[in-house]
């Protein structure tokens, strides 16, 4: 199980370090509020798109709380920070903003989300409901490497469900990392999973120099729930924290 944690009163992220946090979308009508005054004109516009009132909200909550964290670690205004977005959409820092060469991704599911910080490194999160997949075996076969399919194969109910998004959000959070997304292959990379839990990358086009780069592990933001982190970095589990975002703080704490 992961261990989530309080932050301290002032975040620092070192070179060797990686922050993970947790967030809960689902806020009230004055924290959306707040957070909606700190977002941009094409942040605003893309939240107005949203058919349903709820997915509008999550979408201004996720945006304003990546605002409102890397405001922490930039020590900026939350509402000048600009971004810039690579071919598949992924958001990075403008030019203005990257003297420390920060990273960050983000990944959203239902009420959930995760932000992943680097320094020097790039990262991809991932984060999925552990919903029912009757077709897992069959969504597998067809998108996972042959390696993959049989250990999603070789499962039933419960931890079949649990191997499938756990190779899933893998693979996602490493093809965020890349910029790619899911337009990259599924299938042209393999996720391995060894006897002690820990997971890894293998079979890139690289070869095992490209894949030795990378670091790979799973996190459980809470029950029913499995997130993954790729980091192109060597380093270890025991680097990486764990932080609760506390939207209370939102209210009392704004800048």
């Amino acid at each position: 199980m992961t261990v989530w944690q309080s932050p301290p009163n002032r975040i620092f992220l070192g070179k060797e370090v990686i922050h993970i946090w947790r967030a809960n979308l689902d806020l009230s009508s004055a924290q959306i509020a707040r957070l909606h005054s700190i977002l941009s004109t094409d942040e605003i516009i893309r939240a107005e798109r949203f058919r349903f009132e709820q997915h509008k909200k999550r979408f201004i909550a996720a945006r304003g709380i990546l605002r409102k964290l890397l405001s922490q670690y930039l020590e900026v205004n939350p509402k000048n920070l600009e971004f810039r977005y690579g071919e598949r959409g992924k958001p990075e820092l403008a030019d203005a903003f990257k003297a420390n060469d920060l990273q960050f991704n983000l990944s959203h599911s239902q009420e959930l989300a995760l932000f992943g910080f680097a320094n020097y490194a790039r990262i991809g999160v991932d984060i999925e409901h552990l919903k029912q997949m009757p077709e897992a075996t069959k969504i597998a076969q067809r998108f996972f490497t042959p390696q993959e399919f049989m250990l999603v194969r070789d499962l039933v109910g419960i931890k079949q469900t649990q191997m499938f998004f756990r190779l899933w959000t893998a693979k996602e959070a490493y093809l965020k990392a890349l910029g790619t997304g899911l337009s990259g292959t599924l299938s042209s990379f393999n996720i391995e999973l060894h006897s002690n839990g820990r997971i890894s990358l293998s079979n890139t086009k690289g070869g095992a120099d490209a894949t030795a780069k990378w670091f790979m592990c799973s996190c459980v933001p809470t029950s029913n729930y499995i997130g993954a982190i790729a980091v192109n970095t060597n380093m270890n589990k025991e680097q990486i924290c764990f932080w609760n975002f506390d939207s209370n703080l939102l209210l009392d704490n704004f800048q």
